[in-house]
C-alpha cells in the first residue's frame, strides 16, 4: 500500500508484486471536505484508509516522508493526517516503510531532481498504464508503492 500523505487530498495505491513485476490493484485520491471542521476531515480520511486496509489486506505500508519548503501553514495538518495513517497501519499489523521524495525520484527515474512529469511517465511505463492518473497525489502514492517494491524483497 502506497500513501502520499495530505490533508486536503491523500493519494492511496495498492500494488501486488508478482514474478512478472508489479500490478496496480487499486488507486485513488481521497479528498476531505473543506467545509467540515478539522477533526471531521481527519476522521473522514481515516475512515476511508481503514476501509481500504480491510478490503485489500496489504502487508506493507509505504508512505512518503514529509518535506516542506513552501507551504509551512499546511505542515501541521498534513503531519496529523500522516500520523493517523501510521496509526491505522500499525493497528492493522502492516510493516511500515518510509521514503523521502528524493528516494522515490531516484527509485523511479534514477535522478533525485526529476520533474513531476518524469515520475508520472515512469509510473505509467512500469505499470504499462494506458494513461497517467489525473491526480498528482494518486501518482505519488503509486510511485511510493513502486519504490517499496523495488527496494525490498518480499
Amino acid at each position: 500500500m502506497g500513501i502520499d500523505p495530505g490533508f486536503d487530498r491523500m493519494g492511496c495505491a495498492i500494488l501486488e508484486k508478482t514474478r512478472d513485476g508489479e500490478k496496480l490493484l487499486y488507486s485513488t485520491c481521497l479528498a476531505s471536505d473543506k467545509n467540515n471542521p478539522h477533526a471531521k476531515r481527519l476522521f473522514g480520511i481515516g475512515r476511508e484508509i481503514e476501509k481500504i486496509i480491510k478490503k485489500h489486506k496489504p502487508d506493507i505500508l509505504a508512505i512518503e516522508k514529509l518535506f516542506f519548503t513552501k507551504n509551512q501553514k499546511t505542515a501541521m495538518a498534513v503531519s496529523e493526517a500522516r500520523g493517523m495513517v501510521l496509526f491505522l497501519a500499525a493497528a492493522g499489523g502492516l510493516e511500515i516503510k518510509e521514503y523521502t521524495p528524493l528516494e522515490i525520484k531516484i527509485a523511479l527515474t534514477g535522478y533525485g531532481r526529476a520533474e513531476k512529469n518524469q515520475v508520472q511517465e515512469m509510473v505509467k511505463a512500469v505499470l504499462k498504464m494506458p494513461t497517467i492518473p489525473k491526480s498528482d497525489d494518486e501518482v505519488d502514492a503509486i510511485a511510493c508503492a513502486l519504490t517499496c517494491s523495488a527496494r525490498h524483497r518480499f
